[in-house]
């Protein structure tokens, strides 16, 4: 198990890679209120692969909401077919590039792996296919298929971050209060959990995978 204490210049970039909106503020969005309270010269440039005019609109809100003090907080929408990433391929890898070529990230959170979300894996396979050389952290979301695993890199969480991290939720996406996993009590229940794994003195935590860590 790891504490994440990342080496990180003060003015790095912080990449953030989403299939859908509301997948980076579910799965990192309280580790990226810690790392901009520890390095305030941050600049954070977050991507969402798909959503219409109005998840997008959400996901901008909640992006300001959480780092709206950030100097750069950069949030791109596309508009990838959600549901169908892995017969896109092609197009969205051609998205990558073009990401790398105008982005230099020193940290990139993204899906895992192991998702069973199809487009939460192809996500997470072209992240580590475009960039070969970097520290990638990969985020977990529940959901109906029941793919959580072990993480082995924890972020203790402040109870005030925590509190942000789901009241934006709630108040920024609204249009998925219909669904029935939505709401506080999974997502601080699934903190919680993670905040006894790793005794965060706060009791909450947010966790990750990390496939390759260089110490």
């Amino acid at each position: 198990m790891l504490s994440f204490r990342p080496n990180i210049s003060a003015n790095a970039t912080v990449l953030c890679l989403g299939a859908h909106c509301d997948d980076i503020e579910i799965g990192c969005s309280g580790t990226l209120l810690e790392l901009q309270q520890r390095y305030p010269g941050l600049r954070f440039v977050w991507i969402v692969f798909s959503g219409d005019e109005q998840r997008a609109a959400e996901t901008r809100n909640a992006a300001r909401q959480l780092l709206g003090v950030a100097p750069e907080c950069v949030v791109e929408v596309l508009q990838f077919r959600g549901s169908y990433f892995p017969y896109s391929g092609a197009d969205i890898k051609d998205a990558f590039e073009s990401i790398k070529s105008r982005y230099t990230p020193e940290l990139i959170f993204t899906h895992c792996l192991l998702d069973r979300h199809q487009d939460h894996r192809v996500i997470a396979e072209l992240t580590w296919n475009t960039f070969r050389d970097h520290s990638i952290l990969e985020y977990e979301i529940a959901k109906f298929e029941g793919d959580l695993l072990q993480p082995g890199v924890y972020v203790p969480l402040s109870v005030a971050n925590l509190q942000r991290k789901v009241d934006t939720l709630m108040q920024c996406f609204k249009s998925q209060h219909t669904r029935s996993w939505f709401d506080p009590e999974l997502f601080k229940g699934q903190m919680r959990l993670r905040g006894i794994e790793c005794n965060a003195p706060s009791r909450y935590a947010e966790a990750f995978h990390g496939r390759k860590m260089v110490l």
